[in-house]
């Protein structure tokens, strides 16, 4: 039977962190500030909105929320993108993706303050995560397995990470922060070839696909971690991961869990992110 890697823990301990950080702005006079932009009413946006201001409200950070119709227009996220962006009593900024058909979403992304990014959507985050400057914020899910493996103390100093993902959300940043770590790392895809030979090789293997349980125990060997960052919605209307849980947990040594696992870490690294930008402005 596997270890579960169970993010409650994680956050917890990230939680206990952050509680004194933000003591220590507020008596300081600084109250930690998240915008949240959203256009329109997608049920998962507006799920994840609830349990990140109540994640907020317990630690003491405020969250504004700043609200478009669906049929907003490219000028008018602009508008609001601009206004988070001068505005210096707001420290970070949540923008839900994906946004409207029609709108160039790359454009916005980029045009989001770097130190107000709190979850590495626009480019000059993303090229500080690749060049290991140390400057911006890396994507909040890719942040969270390595604070997993942090957490459960999984060794990371050469040992072979495969990364089955290649998107700029997880796949690609997830890689470079593993590399940071001094991990070997094997970037795969839905292009290639012999998978299940090179994910059978690996010390700990990433799932990023969004395939509902695509991955059976044909993928994996004994003693190995699997990170399970797939949200998906299984044929009986379920959470699950991209990982087929029941045949693969009893075969590696460890295992993250869909749901209990990433998920709540990647919200409270999100909290952290607006501490240190709170701190640093």
């Amino acid at each position: 039977m596997a270890q579960l890697l169970t993010g409650k823990e994680v956050s917890a301990a990230l939680k206990e962190k952050m509680a004194v950080q933000v003591q220590d702005l507020t008596a300081a006079g600084k109250t930690p500030t998240l915008a949240i932009l959203r256009v329109g009413e997608r049920p998962d946006d507006l799920s994840y909105e609830r349990s990140a201001m109540k994640v907020a409200a317990g630690l003491g950070i405020e969250a504004r929320q700043f609200v478009l119709p669906a049929d907003a227009s490219q000028d008018d996220i602009a508008a609001a993108i601009d206004q988070i962006n001068v505005d210096d009593s707001i420290h970070g900024c949540l923008m839900f993706r994906p946004l409207p058909k029609g709108i160039d979403e790359t454009a916005l992304c980029n045009r989001l303050a770097v130190e107000k990014d709190m979850d590495g959507i626009g480019l000059p985050a993303l090229a500080a995560i690749f060049a290991g400057t140390g400057q911006g914020y890396a994507p909040c899910t890719a942040q969270a397995c390595v604070e997993m493996c942090d957490y459960y103390q999984v060794p990371l100093q050469g040992k072979h990470v495969v990364v089955v993902g290649r998107s700029l959300v997880i796949g690609k940043p997830v890689s470079m922060l593993f590399l940071q770590k001094n991990a070997t790392v094997t970037i795969c895809h839905s292009r290639s070839e012999n998978l299940s030979e090179i994910t059978r090789q690996a010390d700990i293997v990433v799932l990023a696909t969004g395939r509902a349980k695509a991955y059976g125990a044909e993928y994996f060997s004994a003693g190995q971690t699997v990170l399970d960052v797939g949200i998906n919605v299984d044929a009986e209307g379920n959470l699950c991961g991209d990982v087929d849980f029941d045949a693969v947990e009893p075969l590696v040594a460890a295992i993250t869990p869909v749901p209990r696992g990433v998920g709540s870490v990647t919200t409270a690294l999100l909290m952290q992110h607006v501490v240190q930008a709170a701190e640093q402005a």
